[in-house]
């Protein structure tokens, strides 16, 4: 029997400082979660648990027995009670056409309740269930949603709620499950499903069964009011269509769901064309050695509070002492503060490659933005494309809310077109949970080369720092599957020395060394480390309190 089974959640050019593109982590990051990776959903989250009474207060109905007809032995069925008129789960133990009665439950007050929920999934880690809420400004969400809850060896499917703070427009996955399986299969996972007052009928239905022990769910209808009743709303769950697993059957209808928890309205995305030629992909070129970090972020400001532009000297110093260390790229992240002609140059001098930025840190994520075109000329005059090895267009703009994913994808298609004669991959690169919504990876695929992510295990409350290289490899999985065909990178990932414990994670400077080198050795030769310095001229004022102290250069050898 293929069985079914519910998971738990685990709890640059610009030679002057005025076009400053100063990249820093914020509030935002204390999303980054075990689950996806998670799964960030761009929102601060706070959690808070509510059990409702431990019984409904609406009879069960037993569900009516099923008749077969079937040459073969007769059948028999294992099956659930109907507590409320979820879809009735029923094992068929062998093959045969099944009649399964109709059923009927009145239900004379709103309830909400954890109701399992089937879906298919595919070899590997996946993520699934959860609330998905779409809201049109910023906001504050608070919603229940389901889990399960294990006590004295008894797992029972609970609500708890929790508040996300959107800070701009978007789409949200509230609590979603992580679940890794060895192969395709179906897995059970526990929904939030409000049921309205009045009378739900679940139809007959018959299905033949061409496989033994097979679990079949036959849904309920939209319920007619009852009497004190002048209006029924549809019911409401957070999860997928139920499914059925080797059923031929025309009978069986889909449950009815809507996925958004609260009234908004999307914001509407603008058509963009996609790139016609898109440039060929990377062979082999792009990571480093095995067991050795592919680059470290580098940003060319002083580290002390002002963040003032470095200068050419400090600048030659500082990549000669990278490449004294072995690594081969730094990622940058604009054009400021003489990146191209004093950071490019050095860079060729000592043999470091370049991950060249266009950096979006306001609205107007198109060539109209003044900050984002002058990147984008300048970058084409410079046109060093030999000593370039990706360029991403945008660093967690979508997450900030400055792109939407169609404009992010013309601007993208923008920048091929500028950049002539460049035949090396683009990019950009968001938090994993972005990269999981399907209105980004529909608009960007079609138009990268190799999808890049910015993972931080730090952010993970349920991660110390010497599962950080595990939490980044399940990062990579899930961003590896985000594009068919195209390769993922982590292109930001590291572990602060100084600030507050975000749960297991804890800072300082030797749980750094312990995380750093834990990522390097699980995904060092794909992950870009951040960052070189630490720098007094970032926010400070945070939940984690961390901003100013990623610096890991002596972790990674670099002696500046």
């Amino acid at each position: 029997m293929k069985t079914t089974y519910a998971v738990a959640a685990l709890a640059a050019g610009a030679n002057a400082a005025s076009i400053h593109h100063r990249h820093a982590h914020d509030a935002l990051h204390a999303l980054e979660k075990k689950s996806n990776d998670n799964s960030t959903c761009g929102c601060t989250t706070i959690y808070s648990t509510y059990y409702g009474q431990p019984t409904l207060v609406f009879p069960s109905v037993p569900a009516a027995a099923p008749t077969t007809s079937s040459s073969a032995a007769p059948t028999t069925l294992t099956q659930t009670q109907v507590v409320v008129p979820t879809p009735v789960a029923q094992t068929c133990s062998t093959t045969g056409v099944y009649t399964f009665p109709a059923t009927t439950v009145t239900l004379t007050d709103s309830t909400t309740v954890a109701v399992p929920t089937t879906t298919a999934v595919t070899s590997g880690t996946n993520v699934v269930g959860g609330v998905t809420t779409i809201v049109s400004t910023a906001t504050t969400v608070t919603c229940p949603y389901a889990t399960v809850s294990t006590s004295e060896g008894v797992t029972t499917s609970v609500i708890e709620t929790t508040t996300y703070v959107c800070p701009s427009a978007g789409t949200y996955t509230i609590a979603p499950i992580t679940t890794t399986v060895t192969e395709d299969t179906t897995v059970t996972v526990p929904c939030v499903t409000s049921y309205t007052p009045g009378t739900y009928t679940q139809p007959e239905v018959v299905t033949t069964i061409t496989e033994t022990s097979t679990v079949v769910y036959c849904p309920f209808d939209v319920p007619t009011p009852t009497a004190e009743t002048t209006s029924v709303a549809p019911v409401t769950t957070s999860a997928a269509p139920v499914t059925t697993s080797a059923v031929e059957t025309s009978a069986v209808e889909t449950y009815p769901v809507v996925t958004s928890s609260v009234e908004t309205s999307a914001a509407t995305a603008t058509e963009y064309p996609t790139s016609s030629s898109k440039a060929p992909a990377p062979t082999g070129g792009l990571g480093g050695a095995a067991g050795q970090p592919w680059g470290v972020t580098y940003t060319p400001y002083t580290t002390d509070s002002t963040g003032e532009c470095k200068s050419q000297s400090v600048i030659e110093a500082d990549i000669a002492a990278i490449a004294a260390a072995g690594i081969t790229t730094i990622r940058v992240y604009s054009t400021d503060c003489h990146t191209l002609d004093w950071v490019a140059p050095a860079c060729d001098k000592s043999g470091v490659k370049l991950i060249v930025g266009i950096f979006i840190d306001t609205a107007g994520c198109d060539a109209s933005n003044p900050s984002v075109q002058e990147q984008i000329d300048l970058i084409a005059k410079w046109a060093n494309w030999d000593q370039v090895d990706l360029i991403t267009v945008g660093n967690e703009a979508v997450l900030h809310g400055y792109c939407t994913p169609a404009e992010l994808a013309a601007l993208v298609t923008k920048a091929k077109s500028a950049f002539t004669g460049y035949t090396g991959p683009f990019s950009t690169s968001e938090t994993v949970n972005i990269w999981q919504q399907e209105e980004f990876t529909s608009a960007m695929c079609p138009v990268i080369d190799v999808v890049g992510a910015n993972a931080h295990a730090f952010f993970n409350q349920g991660t110390d720092a010497s599962e950080a290289g595990a939490f980044v490899k399940s990062q990579l999985d899930i961003i590896n599957k985000a594009c068919a065909g195209l390769e993922g990178y982590i292109m930001e990932t590291g572990w602060p020395t100084k600030g507050n414990a975000m749960g297991k994670a804890v800072p300082g400077v030797s749980e750094q060394e312990i995380a750093i080198k834990s990522i390097v050795a699980a995904v060092g030769d794909k992950a870009v480390m951040f960052s070189l310095t630490s720098d007094a001229w970032k926010d400070e004022n945070t939940d984690c309190g961390c901003e100013q102290h990623w610096g890991c250069a002596s972790v990674l050898g670099i002696t500046l």
